[in-house]
């Protein structure tokens, strides 16, 4: 059976997308949107969830952007994913913080600007804005005197952070004060595999 990965560009699901593209292995792109489509019995069946992004690699099922991009990495692209025990449990560390301190804020202001009929409340942006500043600091001390997050070479690491910082691309959100995060998004942006996986859909 093919590895199939269900979702479309426009959503959470272009974090997985843009894995298997890095990876380079052929596989089948079902495109499901996050409405009606993932909401379908046949779906349902694969991600009881009834979100996107979902992963069918032989008996291996899984639901969860990150879990989906850890497994597609250490599967089957062994250059971006860290051998060394400590690199592999930063990597993680990354991955998960990019859930617990980014996207939380970043999808506050999301939703104000497309999801509120053009009446956003600029309050709820402001304080969002202002509460990501504190991890954004985080990051840019961390990325002083480095390309990457664990090092001189892109890993899954930063596929997973900066896929899920790409939603703040969306919002325009300004950098002005985090030159080295901008740098490293550019460097992170600027892969042909995510170009690759934005042309899916």
């Amino acid at each position: 059976m093919a590895t199939t990965i269900y979702g479309v560009s426009a959503s959470r699901a272009i974090r997985s997308l843009w894995a298997i593209e890095e990876t380079g292995i052929a596989y089948e792109h079902v495109p499901t949107h996050y409405f009606n489509d993932s909401k379908t019995a046949d779906y349902q069946a694969v991600n009881p969830n009834g979100r996107i992004p979902a992963l069918v690699d032989g008996d291996c099922v899984l639901f969860e952007s990150m879990a989906i991009n850890l497994y597609l990495a250490k599967q089957y692209a062994p250059s971006l994913y860290p051998q060394e025990p400590v690199l592999e449990a930063q990597a993680i560390q990354w991955s998960v913080w990019a859930i617990s301190e980014i996207e939380p804020l970043q999808m506050q202001i999301v939703v104000q600007k497309f999801f509120t009929g053009g009446n956003p409340d600029a309050a709820v942006i402001d304080a969002a804005s202002e509460s990501l500043q504190r991890p954004l600091k985080v990051l840019e001390s961390h990325l002083e005197g480095r390309d990457f997050l664990l090092g001189e070479g892109f890993t899954v690491a930063d596929l997973n952070l900066a896929g899920v910082m790409l939603l703040m691309r969306s919002i325009r959100f300004d950098f002005g004060d985090f030159p080295k995060v901008s740098d490293w998004l550019a460097r992170c942006w600027s892969r042909e595999a995510l170009g690759r996986a934005e042309a899916l859909d």
